[in-house]
């Protein structure tokens, strides 16, 4: 491996030059870290040392990978921000075998978001990847991820193995470690670029809505990613939510409007749970799929419209086709591209990742410290069953932070009711009206958060409409 850096005094000189070591007892969110910068604009690297310097125990910064070789000799570095796009071909081989070396996390930076350029980030364990330019804000938010799980792993090796076979991929939002993700994560830098329609299948929870906007956002368009989903709007209403309708359409539209595939015209619009949308509906997209024309409601004219077209489902569509509740024509139409989201059942390594980053996420917005999370706590994560996915994870995890209850409290019979109702109420220890446990219920996950119906409706996996209706039922003051 040909080096070219020049280990002179003149030469060790310029490297401290752009290297700054601080106090140890500055930390970001108490974590104590390392960072190694490689990017050959001198500009960049003056602007991430003067955002990094803060927040680290030792930051270096250099202009190429020999450089960084160098150093990586001398010194461990807990986070590589290291830019791919600019290091030419023979810089990227070289950058690649450096980091099979090592155990750092890393960042990459890019000029360029192109599909080859992200699957090769995340092909050489990238865990975050930021296209340039990006604001100070967003890098440190990127770092306070990365060094957060650095730190846990330091707290916990138990908890959370250290396995240098894998890698904790984020990709537009998806985090995961697991062969499964990776894979997907590979197929949708495939087929992002593309105009075709994509068919996303998985259970409910699973973060069909995520995908979809990672597709989007990988694939370069221009326009909106707007998302429908399908079974909460009447029927009566979809296609003028949809199409838009003229003025004097039908009783009620005194001005014409435009519907939803105008607003993500250059863009893409996300048809979520399809299986739901009426028959006659379909008609209507299946011409779509098939001119590239809309109708509006009321209007004999046909309009082009150049928009793409992701689908989601938590049915089996081919079943659906086979059970006459699904024209077969849309369906193929739409199933040009398909990605099957694993349960979160399947991907149980996940899961412990997940837990930690959505309550480091939920953190500031509930105004409360991260979880600690005991081997207890990864038991439960690993025996239970999951049947709400992602979706239920996320909620266990806000629920346990707004109740201060560990999850072994909460869950240790697997009931949700059971831990969180008390065994007597006044005295009495004859067993509770159905009713009369709903309303302890309800009420005690109300008092939890301070009375917050959002986010106890939230918690309740409810509507805040049903929420205030049983609580008006009751003639419960908060």
């Amino acid at each position: 491996m040909n080096s070219s850096i020049n280990t002179s005094a003149a030469s060790k000189k310029n490297l401290a030059e752009e290297s700054v070591s601080i106090d140890s007892s500055v930390e970001m969110h108490k974590r104590v870290f390392s960072v190694l910068v490689i990017d050959f604009e001198r500009s960049l690297r003056d602007f991430l040392k003067k955002g990094l310097t803060p927040f680290c125990t030792m930051l270096k910064l250099v202009s190429n990978v020999e450089e960084a070789e160098e150093l990586l000799k001398h010194y461990h570095f807990d986070l590589l921000i290291a830019e791919i796009s600019g290091q030419g071909q023979q810089g990227v081989e070289h950058l690649n075998s450096l980091l099979k070396n090592t155990k750092s996390k890393v960042i990459f930076t890019s000029n360029e978001t192109d599909v080859d350029t992200v699957l090769a980030a995340l092909r050489m364990g990238a865990v975050e990847f930021l296209q340039k330019p990006f604001r100070m804000e967003q890098m440190l938010a990127s770092v306070q991820q990365v060094t957060q799980r650095i730190g846990q792993k330091k707290e916990d090796e138990a908890s959370f193995p250290n396995n240098t076979e894998t890698i904790d991929l984020t990709l537009g939002g998806m985090i995961g470690r697991c062969e499964i993700m990776k894979d997907m994560c590979e197929v949708i830098g495939q087929i992002a670029p593309t105009p075709s329609s994509v068919l996303l299948e998985g259970e409910s929870g699973t973060g069909k809505e995520m995908v979809a906007n990672t597709i989007h956002l990988m694939s370069g368009r221009s326009g909106l990613f707007v998302p429908v989903h399908c079974a909460t709007i009447s029927p009566q209403l979809l296609e003028s939510e949809l199409f838009g309708h003229a003025k004097g359409a039908f009783t009620g539209a005194h001005q014409a409007r435009e519907g939803l595939f105008h607003h993500a015209i250059g863009g893409t619009l996300f048809l979520d749970e399809i299986g739901e949308m009426p028959l006659e509906m379909q008609v209507k997209l299946l011409r779509f799929m098939e001119e590239g024309t809309i109708r509006r409601v009321g209007e004999n004219q046909e309009s082009p419209v150049e928009v793409r077209i992701i689908c989601a489902t938590n049915r089996t569509l081919a079943e659906e086709v086979k059970a006459g509740n699904f024209r077969e024509d849309l369906f193929f139409r739409i199933n040009v591209l398909m990605i099957h989201l694993p349960p979160l059942r399947e991907r149980s390594e996940d899961i412990p990742l997940l837990a930690q980053h959505f309550s480091e996420e939920l953190a500031p917005k509930l105004k409360r410290t991260p979880l600690e999370f005991s081997k207890a706590d990864l038991t439960f994560f690993n025996n239970y069953n999951w049947p709400g996915n992602v979706r239920e994870l996320k909620n266990v995890v806000e629920r346990s932070m707004l109740l201060n209850r560990s999850l072994e409290e909460c869950y240790q019979a697997g009931s949700t009711i059971d831990c969180l109702v008390p065994p007597a109420l006044n005295g009495r220890t004859e067993e509770l009206e159905l009713c009369e446990v709903e309303k302890n219920h309800i009420l005690k996950v109300l008092n939890g958060v301070d009375g917050n119906k959002s986010a106890a409706s939230r918690l309740l996996g409810i509507a805040r409409k049903t929420l205030d209706r049983k609580l008006k039922d009751w003639n419960a003051e908060l």
